[in-house]
């Protein structure tokens, strides 16, 4: 499922039109990018938890020469999903 298809699925099942659909649905993820980059968690009960980690700097073999490569520090968004989400029905 695309962003498009997300949209008009919104649209049908809150009975809104897509354009308040997509522009519900990009508010949500404004929010959700707001949140993250001042590396605050976001909950959605029921969904999962978005959050920024800190991944360490380590090293790393470059495949196509096999030399050790020094992978800086860096921020990474991370996504845990509820456990219902993956519970057979």
């Amino acid at each position: 499922m695309n962003k498009s298809d997300l949209i008009r699925k919104i649209s049908d099942q809150a009975l809104i039109t897509q354009k308040k659909a997509d522009m519900a649905l990009d508010s949500l993820i404004r929010c959700i990018v707001f949140s993250l980059k001042q590396g605050r968690r976001v909950t959605i009960t029921g969904f999962g938890t978005f959050s920024v980690d800190q991944q360490q700097e380590r090293m790393a073999a470059n495949p196509r020469t096999g030399r050790s490569v020094k992978i800086e520090a860096k921020k990474v968004a991370r996504f845990k999903a509820v456990r219902q989400l993956f519970e057979e029905r």
